[in-house]
């Protein structure tokens, strides 16, 4: 049997490419190539590199999951991590709010009618929700969040994940058309969360070499992402009156004679909710043990991903273009259990 061919590094020598330091992608060069240390636990290769403009001094040797190929994509994914970090500079310099009240752990479901009435407020011919009007929609809970112990959660770094002004509207679009519409997304989606995540992963494999790190590391994040939304969806991600649906649902799943026996949330509910889990992850993110480098791994492909929902024809083909009026009926049995 001959022996298996000798692993190829991902990046040669005088190779123009993207390189982490810290939080943000610089243009860089690789000045040499190393195999990792036999002793070290991990295997594949080491990169020196030069970062463009800066002092020979700040060459450094890197390991290969802090480089990224010199192409489109990831040029805009290192403009999106700019212009993120700068806006968390400009928000940490503006002066706090004299009125702000302290954020009360745990979930807070009568934040959603609260914030029904303050967002409702505004004529119709105005722009419905502004950036921080989104954010505020979020950061009071609207999704039932538990966050962890106040104490607990100030020790740790924030985590900041981009997301496209495209996919913010669909937000505002989601909470509007439930929270003030009274309708429901169509279930079972015709797209399902997990089959967005596997045509993300198919996308994503012409440019990720087989067996490499990057791949190993990306099909990981994608199990993960379908682990969360079946273990967070029925606790994290639905609004109030979506609950009643999703006893139904679930109902149905249990059901050994139903359409939907057997079947994962993953492959029930569609694009809405999965955007509501990006929304969700930096506090998800904040409860977990992961080091710094795992995290801004993490939060890259989330970026990347999302950067690439909110693309054409992935926009319209994953999330619904119009929501279904549940009845008479079901909106008097939500009303009646709270």
């Amino acid at each position: 049997m001959a022996p298996a061919p000798a692993p190829e590094p991902q990046f040669k020598k005088d190779e123009k490419t993207l390189c982490f330091h810290h939080e943000l992608l610089y243009e860089a060069k690789v000045l040499d190539v190393k195999p990792v240390d036999e002793n070290e636990k991990k295997s594949g290769f080491q990169y020196k590199v030069h970062y463009k403009g800066w002092k020979n001094t700040w060459d450094d040797w890197v390991p290969e999951d802090r480089l990224r190929k010199l192409s489109p994509e990831n040029r805009e994914l290192a403009n999106n991590l700019r212009h993120e970090v700068l806006a968390a500079q400009r928000a940490a310099r503006a002066p706090p709010p004299t009125a702000a009240k302290k954020k009360t752990q745990g979930s807070t479901r009568g934040s959603e009618e609260r914030q029904t009435s303050v967002t409702a407020a505004g004529p119709r011919g105005q722009k419905r929700m502004r950036d921080q009007d989104l954010e505020k929609v979020y950061d009071n809970e609207h999704l039932t969040l538990t966050l962890p112990q106040e104490e607990t959660f100030q020790t740790r770094r924030a985590v900041r994940i981009y997301m496209p002004d495209r996919l913010k509207s669909l937000l505002v679009d989601d909470w509007e058309n439930i929270t003030k519409n009274l309708q429901l997304v169509q279930l079972p989606s015709r797209k399902p969360a997990g089959v967005i995540l596997d045509e993300y992963l198919e996308a994503q494999k012409s440019h990720r070499q087989l067996g490499s790190i990057e791949l190993d590391i990306l099909e990981e994040v994608i199990a993960g992402l379908k682990e969360y939304f079946n273990k967070s969806l029925g606790r994290l991600l639905l609004y109030r009156f979506e609950r009643q649906q999703f006893f139904d649902i679930h109902q149905r799943v249990e059901n050994a004679t139903s359409d939907l026996a057997g079947k994962t949330f993953s492959e029930i509910y569609g694009g809405e909710h999965l955007l509501r889990l990006f929304v969700s992850m930096p506090e998800l993110i904040a409860q977990t043990n992961m080091d710094h480098q795992a995290i801004n791994r993490l939060r890259d492909e989330l970026t990347t991903m999302l950067t690439w929902l909110a693309k054409e024809p992935q926009v319209n083909s994953f999330f619904a273009s119009t929501y279904e009026s549940p009845g008479q009926a079901y909106i008097d049995k939500v009303k009646s259990s709270t």
